[in-house]
């Protein structure tokens, strides 16, 4: 039904929202033709199933369909090399996104090696849990969308994918047949122990060290650079990005090279 709506009839209310929103996202922009196609039902879809939500502050603002296109789309993205059965089941843990204007803090507690429990204040631009919502800061959220290695809105739904077989966030989601276990914990090893090797020398890792906090977060870092700046991810770790290829089926440094 959707597709009819792009392909068909370009000249419809719904592809001229859709065209707004990959114009405002340069994500989106750099898509092929076919890839927009694809993406454009499945991110309708998306608004269709998946709850948008804005914090009361942001309500002055009206919620305009390209922009809420332009986050189903970001968010699909994601999926957008995989087969619909899969990307319905990847994103059956997601319910929501609510928007908040800003980043907000959170109590954490934390065990050191030594099995000493440390209570601390923690600033975040994004969480999620396993069935609840994906909660992203607003401020974070326009920064996202282009090709600059960070999107909020990516590092939490990867978070959601990482969930696809445990509770909790391990840097480790249901693969693909295709790829191996073992291949994904030598590259995802080795990847982290050159991450914190440069932090152990003062060294500035090639990528955002907050990928060196927890494996899971490494995983959330490393999709964002692979959809963001896939360029920066190849030169770095060329094998994780080859690895990212095939989990995703998609390669994203091409459409860098045409944005």
């Amino acid at each position: 039904m959707f597709k009819r709506w792009f392909t068909r009839d370009p000249t419809s209310p719904s592809a001229d929202i859709w065209r707004k929103a990959r114009q405002q996202t340069p994500l989106l922009a750099a898509l092929t033709p076919t890839e927009a196609d694809l993406l454009a039902e499945r991110a309708w879809q998306f608004l269709r199933t998946k709850r948008l939500t804005r914090h009361a502050e942001l309500s002055n603002a009206p919620f305009e369909d390209a922009e809420r296109l332009a986050i189903a789309g970001q968010a699909c993205l994601l999926t957008l090399g995989w087969s619909d059965a899969e990307h319905r089941e990847a994103f059956a843990n997601v319910h929501e996104i609510v928007i908040l204007p800003e980043s907000f803090t959170r109590e954490v507690e934390e065990m050191d090696e030594f099995g000493v429990v440390h209570e601390g204040v923690d600033e975040r631009v994004g969480e999620t849990s396993y069935q609840g919502p994906v909660v992203i800061a607003y401020a974070d959220l326009i920064e996202s969308g282009d090709f600059i290695g960070f999107n909020v809105l990516i590092h939490e739904l990867a978070h959601k994918l990482d969930m696809g077989n445990s509770m909790d966030i391990d840097g480790f989601p249901p693969l693909p047949r295709s790829l191996s276990a073992k291949r994904w914990h030598a590259v995802f090893s080795s990847v982290w122990e050159d991450l914190n090797a440069c932090l152990e020398k003062g060294l500035t890792p090639p990528i955002d060290d907050y990928a060196a906090s927890h494996p899971g977060e490494c995983f959330a870092v490393c999709c964002e650079y692979f959809f963001t700046a896939p360029d920066h991810l190849v030169n770095a770790y060329p094998a994780l990005y080859e690895l990212l290829c095939d989990y995703f089926n998609q390669a994203p440094l091409g459409r860098i090279k045409t944005a």
